[in-house]
């Protein structure tokens, strides 16, 4: 069965089970799985009972699929992604990604627990990322291309939309929250990174560095999706740090941030969703 035969099977499923038809997709990394308890309407569904979906095996990893009302602006959100260092192929990792593209979601946001290169971070601090570097050495779009989904070679100039990172400093702004921006080198993990790789990242020009996020912006953008990202700093890299890396700090910093980090996401998307409102071309995703 193709990706594209798949996608759609998945999305019959979770369209008899919500009414709503989303417009903007979240993904939701590490610990900040709770902002999607806030959506109205919601409807959950475990990412086993959705077709060909993988389900992550990551603690801080809900694996469920949530769609409902952020204010007035349907949402599907997923809560919890698979990584690349489970198991994943780079195609398997994105379906969860693409399927929100599928659904109808034109723009998506992705959110991932990050670690700090720069000295001047502090856990808990909130990066809008600017762009990416894929050190991971793996595209999900190596192998034949869908050409039901995208080109061969997509042009990733503007892989993070620069109007929805106006947005989301508005929203900052707005909400009095403090938001960095930098540049997420994306490693393949699970390992944490050694000091000597951190100042390698740093000399590369990396801001902030983790195990996800870069597949889903390739597999969007070939998608003509519009993405944004919001990185949490969940502790200062190796070298930097103090203590022992662990995910447990990853966990618990996140949970430290959690208000910050929802007001921001709930005052970024009902910003995106009235830009959607005022202009047909927004709201058709990007070229």
């Amino acid at each position: 069965m193709s990706v594209v035969s798949k996608l759609d099977e998945a999305v019959e499923v979770i369209q008899t089970k919500s009414p709503l038809r989303p417009i903007i997709g979240v993904v939701l990394g590490s610990g900040l799985g709770a902002w999607a308890e806030s959506l109205t309407e919601r409807v959950v569904i475990p990412y086993a009972e959705i077709p060909s979906m993988p389900v992550s095996s990551v603690q801080g990893h809900a694996g469920k699929l949530c769609v409902g009302l952020s204010g007035n602006v349907p949402v599907a959100c997923l809560s919890g992604r698979s990584h690349l260092y489970e198991g994943h192929s780079p195609e398997r990792a994105v379906f969860g990604a693409r399927l929100l593209a599928r659904l109808g979601c034109s723009t998506v946001l992705l959110t991932n627990a990050a670690g700090g290169t720069r000295p001047h971070f502090v856990p808990g601090d909130l990066m809008l990322i600017r762009d990416h570097l894929n050190l991971t050495g793996q595209n999900p779009l190596t192998g034949p291309n869908e050409d039901d989904l995208g080109p061969r070679f997509p042009d990733m100039t503007h892989a993070y939309d620069r109007r929805l990172a106006a947005l989301a400093r508005q929203a900052a702004s707005d909400e009095g929250v403090g938001l960095h921006e930098g540049i997420y080198a994306g490693l393949l993990g699970p390992s944490y990174e050694t000091p000597a790789e951190i100042g390698m990242l740093r000399v590369l020009g990396a801001d902030a560095v983790g195990m996800s996020t870069v597949h889903e912006v390739i597999a969007l953008r070939h998608m003509k999706v519009r993405c944004g990202g919001i990185s949490l700093i969940t502790n200062l890299a190796a070298g930097l740090s103090p203590t022992p890396l662990s995910h447990a700090e990853v966990e618990e910093t996140a949970r430290n941030s959690r208000d910050r980090f929802a007001s921001l996401m709930t005052a970024w998307i009902a910003k995106i969703g009235a830009a959607m409102a005022g202009s047909a071309s927004f709201r058709g995703g990007a070229a």
